[in-house]
């Protein structure tokens, strides 16, 4: 048992000694710094969106001590997602992970970096689910939940497997109470499009909605009981271009049903932005159809 236990525990301090070199400080708010690491060779560095507090002289602390400034590339408030460039010359990229075959028992490690050393916590995967929608409506792709403590300044950064290969960021921010990690396949969707665009390109129909119940014939032809009557259509709007009227219901969009908010928030991603789509509705009891060229939310 004890040649096992020193086995095991000098393959964690491998993993750990090996993936820190990719996690960093980030110092862009007045207390307590956050963690980072580090996405790219070119300088890009992923963090925490809750930990940014400051847009300018913000600081980045390297493995070997090194301290270099960096500057905002955008942010994901809705995923807590922040993308930073630093200005340095030598970078060793984290190596990302497919949650695959993760599963609930899973060892995992998540580390961070609040002074000048690396720093970590061992659990297990505790929870795994399908994709959700965060509080504030950022669409992530999978539910994964750890055991593993969170130390003042761990979010913003990763949580990885025994290969020391990181399946995504950690943050305290998204839900009250409860340590969660963004994951790898979120976190490839969002920096890019901070990277393309600075910021998260979000669909707008400009319709203010409440769920409804449908006539039970209507429920009955649709394969659905609910829909979302249009309480207000804001002027110049893509629905009001598109002649949407207050009382519709809507029922579905682009091909896919509409019962609740959160379907209707899903299915204005940003890919859908500029594109005409076909809004499906109830008007004075009978369905059609109605071209909408989705914009981009303010």
């Amino acid at each position: 048992m004890g040649e096992f236990l020193s086995s095991l525990s000098e393959a964690l301090a491998g993993i750990v000694g090996s993936a820190g070199e990719s996690v960093v400080r980030v110092e862009a708010r007045r207390r307590l710094p956050a963690s980072g690491f580090v996405w790219s060779n070119d300088g890009i560095i992923v963090t925490a969106h809750h930990a940014v507090q400051q847009e300018e002289n913000i600081k980045v602390g390297l493995p070997g001590a090194q301290t270099v400034l960096a500057s905002l590339v955008g942010r994901d408030a809705t995923t807590d997602v922040a993308v930073l460039r630093a200005e340095a010359k030598e970078f060793s990229p984290a190596t990302m992970a497919s949650l695959d075959n993760l599963r609930v028992g899973h060892l995992v490690l998540a580390l961070g970096r609040t002074g000048r050393t690396v720093q970590a916590t061992m659990g297990i995967v505790s929870a795994l689910g399908e994709a959700w929608r965060t509080p504030t409506g950022g669409q992530v792709d999978r539910y994964l939940h750890t055991d593993v403590v969170m130390y003042p300044g761990f979010s913003g950064g990763p949580l990885v497997d025994v290969n020391g290969q990181v399946l995504g960021l950690n943050t305290s921010a998204l839900l009250r109470g409860i340590s969660l990690t963004v994951p790898a396949l979120t976190l490839q969707q969002v920096v890019q499009t901070l990277l393309a665009h600075g910021r998260m390109r979000r669909g707008y129909l400009g319709v203010g909605t409440q769920p409804v119940h449908l006539p039970a014939a209507l429920a009955q032809q649709l394969g659905q009981e609910t829909g979302l009557l249009i309480m207000s259509v804001n002027p110049s709007s893509p629905a009001e271009k598109a002649g949407l009227l207050l009382g519709d219901t809507i029922v579905g969009l682009d091909r896919h049903p509409v019962r609740h908010i959160d379907d209707l928030l899903a299915l204005l991603s940003g890919d859908r932005v500029g594109v005409d789509v076909p809004v499906r509705l109830v008007r004075g009891g009978q369905t059609q159809e109605l071209a909408v060229t989705i914009g981009e939310r303010p």
